[in-house]
C-alpha cells in the first residue's frame, strides 16, 4: 500500500514563503542552541570557584585560580550574547523575507480575483488577513523558533550536567521543568487550540467591524450616537472580552498559576533533596558546591521555559494566520480567455443569464435575457433586491454568470482578455472613495498616461469647475487627510470625470447620484450628458425622473425580467413600472410645510392643522400637494 504524502507542518510551510532566506532559520536555531550552551558557562566558572573556596577554607588566599574562572565567566558571558546576537540577525532576515513574500503573494492573488470578491469580504477583513498574519508570523520565525531551540538546548544541557556535577539534585531541577511543560501541554492542546481560532477570528472581526465604524463616524457624530449605535462593533468588542476573559478565568489560572510556582520556587524541590541527601554525603564539601550550583542555576529555567511558553502561542497564533492567509490564496481566480477574441462593437446582450451568489439559497438573477444596442441607454429599475446591480456588475467581470452568457460585442466576456475588457468598461457607483492624493492623481487613476490639459477637460466636462477654482493649488491640491475635502456630490462628479478621462466605450452607473443634493445632482445630470455621448449606457437608479429619457427600460423583480420598453409604453401597460413611476410622483410631491396652518396647492388649500393632532404652532409637518398637512 503506498504511504499517504503527508502535509509539511505550519512552520514548514511558513519556511516556503521565506524562499533562498530559509537556510537562515535553521542556522539561527542551531546558533541559539549554542548560545544557550555557552550561558551555562559561567554557572559552571561559579561552581569552580565554590569548589575552590570551599575545599581550602578558611584560607581563602590558596584559591589561586578565582580570577582565571572570573574571566572565564566574563568571556563566556560575552560570547554568549554575540552567538545570540548572530542567531536573531539569521533568524530575521528570513522572518521578515516571509512576511513580505506573504504579503506580496496574497495581494498579488488578489489583483486576479474577481472585483465582486471585494463586496463579500471587508476592507478590514482583508487587512488582517494580508498584515496582520503576516505579522504574527514574524514573532514565530524571528524570535521564537530560537528561543525554542535555545530551551531544548537547556534541557539537554542540564541533562549532561547531571552526570558532571550530581544526578539527584539535577533531577529535582528537572522535575519542575515536567511539571512546567505539562501545565503549558495543558493550555496549548485541546480547548486551547481552540481558542486561538476563535481568538484570532475575534479579532479579524473587530477589524472589519472597526474599519465600517471608522467610516461612519461622521454618521455618528451627526446624530449625536455612541459606539453602541453600531452594534456589530459593540459585540465584537463584548464578545472577545467575555472569550479572553473566560479562557484566562476558568481555563488558563490554575495551569499558569502552578508552572509560575513550580519554576519560581524550584527550591521548593532542591532544598528537600539536599536535606535527604546530605547525611549519607561522604565529601560534604563536594555535595555542598553542586548544591549552590543547582541553587544559582536554577534562575535560567524560567527564563528558558517562559521563552518556550511564547513560542507555544506564537505558534497556535502563526498556524491559524497560515490557514487565513491559505483561504485567502484558495479563493478561485478569475479564469483567464483561452482563446482571446475582440468585440466587434459596443453593445451588450444578457442572453438567459442566471447567477447565484456564494451560499444564497435563491438566485439574484433567473434566466435574464435583454439586449443594449451599441450607443444606447438602458435603464435597470426595479424593487431594491430585484438584481440590478448583479446584472451590472456581470458586464465588466465582477463575477461570473452561473449559467448562460454575457457578450459585449457579440463575443462572451469570458473569452475577451480581462485588460482589454476592463479598458472596454467604466463605471460610477453610488458611493465613490477618492485617494490621499492631488485632485489630478485621482482623475488619472482611470489613465495614468494623461496630461494636465486632459485632466481639466475631464473636469470640465463632468462639472468639476467650480470644484477646481475652490482648491488653493487647482487640480495639483492632495485631497483628504493634511489636505482638502469634498462632499458627496462632488466626490461623485470627480469619480464622472474618472469615467470621461477613461474613455471607455461602455458605461455602468450604478445609483450614481444616490446621495447628491438638488445642486450636485443637476451638474451630475449635465457630466451624464457628456458621457454619455456616443457610448453605450447601462444605468440603474431608484429615481425614475433620472431614467425617463433612456431607449429603452428593463424592470427586474426578483432576479427576473418583469417588463421592458420605453418609459411611455410602460406607463401604458399599466404593470410593476406604471405603479412604481404612480408611488414616485406621490413620494416627490410630499413637502415640508407649517404646521400652524400653511398647506401645500390645491383643492384642499383651505384645510387647517390642528394642535391638538399632537402638532405644535409653527413646527414642521409632512404636506402634500392636493392634501392636508
Amino acid at each position: 500500500m503506498a504511504k499517504k504524502n503527508r502535509e509539511p507542518g505550519a512552520v514548514a510551510q511558513l519556511l516556503e514563503f521565506s524562499g533562498s532566506r530559509r537556510p537562515l532559520t535553521y542556522v539561527g536555531m542551531a546558533l541559539s542552541a549554542v548560545a544557550q550552551l555557552l550561558s551555562f558557562g559561567p554557572f559552571v566558572c561559579i561552581w569552580f570557584v565554590a569548589r575552590d573556596l570551599i575545599a581550602v577554607a578558611p584560607n581563602w588566599d590558596e584559591a589561586a585560580g578565582i580570577a582565571a574562572y572570573g574571566w572565564w565567566a566574563v568571556g563566556l558571558a560575552v560570547a554568549s550574547i554575540a552567538v545570540y546576537f548572530c542567531a536573531l540577525m539569521c533568524t530575521h532576515l528570513s522572518a521578515f523575507r516571509c512576511a513580505s513574500n506573504m504579503r506580496k503573494q496574497t495581494c498579488a492573488h488578489l489583483m486576479h480575483l474577481p472585483l465582486g470578491y471585494f463586496s463579500t469580504h471587508s476592507s478590514g477583513e482583508l487587512r488582517r488577513v494580508i498584515d496582520g498574519c503576516a505579522s504574527s508570523t514574524e514573532t514565530l520565525l524571528a524570535h521564537m523558533l530560537p528561543d525554542v531551540a535555545g530551551a531544548v538546548a537547556m534541557v539537554v544541557g542540564m541533562l549532561a550536567l547531571f552526570a558532571v556535577f550530581d544526578w539527584r539534585l539535577g533531577l529535582a531541577c528537572l522535575a519542575a521543568v515536567a511539571v512546567s511543560v505539562a501545565c503549558l501541554m495543558r493550555m496549548m492542546s485541546g480547548e486551547g487550540m481552540e481558542f486561538m481560532k476563535q481568538y484570532m477570528g475575534a479579532l479579524t472581526k473587530m477589524n472589519a467591524t472597526g474599519t465600517e465604524y471608522v467610516r461612519g463616524i461622521p454618521v455618528v457624530k451627526v446624530f449625536q450616537q455612541t459606539v453602541y449605535s453600531f452594534k456589530a462593533f459593540h459585540d465584537a468588542i463584548s464578545e472577545y472580552s467575555h472569550m479572553a476573559m473566560n479562557y484566562a478565568g476558568t481555563f488558563c489560572r490554575t495551569p499558569q498559576v502552578a508552572q509560575l510556582t513550580v519554576l519560581n520556587g524550584l527550591v521548593v524541590f532542591l532544598v528537600p533533596a539536599a536535606l535527604l541527601l546530605a547525611p549519607g554525603e561522604g565529601d560534604f564539601a563536594r555535595f555542598f558546591a553542586n548544591f549552590a550550583f543547582y541553587a544559582i542555576f536554577s534562575a535560567v529555567v524560567p527564563t528558558a521555559m517562559a521563552k518556550l511558553q511564547f513560542a507555544g502561542e506564537a505558534s497556535q497564533m502563526s498556524a491559524d494566520s497560515l490557514a487565513r492567509v491559505r483561504a485567502l490564496m484558495a479563493a478561485a481566480e478569475l479564469p483567464r480567455a483561452q482563446h482571446s477574441q475582440h468585440p466587434a462593437d459596443n453593445s451588450v446582450a444578457f442572453r438567459d443569464v442566471s447567477f447565484v451568489y456564494e451560499g444564497a439559497e435563491r438566485p439574484a438573477l433567473d434566466h435574464v435575457s435583454f439586449e443594449v444596442p451599441a450607443g444606447s441607454t438602458v435603464a435597470l429599475v426595479g424593487p431594491s433586491g430585484g438584481g440590478k446591480s448583479t446584472a451590472a456588475s456581470l458586464v465588466p467581470r465582477f463575477w461570473d454568470v452561473t449559467s448562460g452568457s454575457v457578450a459585449v460585442g457579440g463575443v462572451d466576456v469570458r473569452d475577451v482578455d480581462a485588460h482589454e475588457l476592463m479598458d472596454q468598461v467604466a463605471f460610477v457607483f453610488q458611493t465613490n472613495r477618492l485617494f490621499r492624493q492631488t485632485l489630478a492623481d485621482n482623475v488619472r487613476a482611470a489613465r495614468p498616461d494623461a496630461t494636465d490639459e486632459q485632466v481639466l477637460a475631464a473636469l470640465h466636462d463632468a462639472q468639476c469647475d467650480d470644484i477646481v477654482a475652490k482648491l488653493p493649488q487647482g487640480i495639483h491640491t492632495m485631497l483628504g487627510a493634511g489636505g482638502a475635502y469634498l462632499s458627496g456630490g462632488e466626490v461623485q462628479r470627480v469619480a464622472l470625470a474618472r469615467a470621461i478621462i477613461k474613455d471607455a466605450p461602455i458605461v455602468v452607473l450604478d445609483e450614481a447620484t444616490a446621495f447628491a443634493d438638488p445642486e450636485n445632482e443637476a451638474l451630475i445630470q449635465r457630466a451624464f450628458t457628456r458621457l454619455a455621448a456616443g457610448r453605450t449606457v447601462i444605468m440603474i437608479a431608484h429615481r425614475l425622473s433620472t431614467v425617463v429619457g433612456a431607449d429603452k427600460i428593463v424592470v427586474l423583480e426578483r432576479g427576473r425580467v418583469a417588463e421592458t420598453g420605453t418609459h411611455s409604453e410602460l406607463l401604458v401597460r399599466g404593470g410593476l413600472y406604471a405603479r412604481m413611476w404612480a408611488d414616485y410622483e406621490q413620494a416627490v410631491s410630499w413637502k415640508i410645510s407649517s404646521a400652524a396652518g400653511a398647506v401645500a396647492s390645491g383643492s384642499d388649500a383651505g384645510s387647517r392643522a390642528e394642535t391638538g393632532d399632537g402638532a405644535a404652532a409653527g413646527a414642521p409637518a409632512i404636506a402634500r400637494e392636493g392634501g392636508e398637512a
